[in-house]
This record gives structure tokens, sequence and C-alpha cells, in this order.
């Protein structure tokens, strides 16, 4: 991976994969990583490796769905959808994502105390 494509804070990806999944509706796996990339404006790269074991995880926790479908050259992939269950996991994770945001935005705002 390029030193100017950051890795991701680890439990950060479920969360990517499944908004992703939530805008953008079925997708195949290529497909999620270059939308990824492309709404990071390439500041992330994902690459298989990370990817499918996420999405392999997600499938096994109910989040997501898979069914096989055709990619725009026509070639059989497996598309994955939010599931019902991954809705309420995407809205428990985006309260979360929010609440340590809003704490790490404090320490912005601190400044060096005199002494």
């Amino acid at each position: 991976m390029p030193a100017d494509k950051s890795d991701i804070l680890h439990g950060t990806l479920d969360f990517i994969v499944l908004k992703t999944l939530h805008a953008m509706g079925p997708l195949h796996g290529y497909a999620i990583a270059r939308r990824i990339e492309q709404v990071s404006a390439d500041q992330l790269a994902i690459n298989q490796g990370t990817l499918y074991p996420a999405l392999l995880k997600l499938q096994q926790h109910g989040w997501i769905s898979t069914k096989w479908g055709a990619s725009s050259t026509g070639r059989r992939v497996k598309v994955y959808s939010i599931t019902r269950r991954g809705e309420q996991q995407l809205t428990t994770e985006e309260a979360d994502w929010q609440r340590a945001a809003g704490i790490v935005a404090k320490f912005y705002k601190l400044s060096k105390e005199p002494k």
C-alpha cells in the first residue's frame, strides 16, 4: 500500500462497510472497496486480504447477506446486502462513533495551561 494511503483504525471497517451498503444498496466486494476509496478521496486503500475476512465476519453476525449476481462485465460475483440486523448494528455503531468523535474533539480544544 502506498505511504500516502492510511490504515484504518481497528474496528472501523465494519462500520464503513455497513454504511456503504446502507447508502449504496447491494454491491460486490470489488465495488465496496472502490466505493470506500472514492468516498475517502483515495485516502484509504482496502485490499482483498482485509475486506473479504471482514465481509465474512459481518455475514456470520447476520449483519449482511449474500447472493450470487453478475458484475457489469457479466462475471458471476457474490453480492452483499445489509440486513435488518445490520441496520440495527449500524445505528448502534453510528452512535458509538459520534460519542467517540465528540470525546476526541474535546482534546483538540485543549491548550497548554500556563505554569
